[in-house]
């Protein structure tokens, strides 16, 4: 029997305030901005989780970890992508891929590439040359967002 892959996209798009703490990929970074949001905000693991789970057909995000769930209320986004690894891992679907871009203008993101590269490894279970992250700017456009995008790759019945 042939296994198809699954691929899934995922959005995240958050506004960024001066003093806020500033967590991207689960990787604290130094800057003057952090993301806004209900948990910690941090828009890459958001959209990461969301590509994981429309890869596998399940609901998004927001209806998997509602933000009118005060359990979410500044939880730390790397707990989201474990209840999702254990959903993939029910459904017997593994991750073989993952590639994300980030737009925003600060924090920069090429500093930090190595480390959130490595703690998504780790989280996704997958080596690091199997995770790819991209800093992009908004050549001058709207410096008060960060957006990312993720794409991941997940195949049936191989196990880690």
């Amino acid at each position: 029997m042939i296994t198809l892959p699954r691929i899934g996209i995922g959005y995240d798009s958050h506004k960024l305030a001066s003093g806020l703490a500033c967590k991207l990929g689960g990787v604290v970074f130094d800057s003057p901005v952090g993301p806004v949001g209900h948990s910690d905000a941090d828009a890459v693991l958001h959209a990461v989780c969301d590509a994981l789970l429309g890869a596998a057909g399940l609901n998004d995000l927001g209806t998997t970890f509602p933000d009118s769930d005060p359990q979410w209320h500044n939880a730390d986004s790397r707990k989201f992508v474990h209840a999702t690894m254990a959903k993939l891992k029910k459904l017997r679907l593994t991750v073989c891929s993952c590639d994300i871009v980030v737009i925003c203008d600060q924090p920069k993101i090429g500093p930090m590439r190595e480390a959130i590269r490595a703690q998504l490894s780790e989280l996704l279970n997958v080596s690091p040359d199997r995770v790819n992250i991209k800093g992009k700017t908004t050549e001058g456009g709207d410096s008060s967002r960060i957006e990312v995008t993720a794409v991941t790759l997940l195949v049936t019945g191989i196990s880690r």
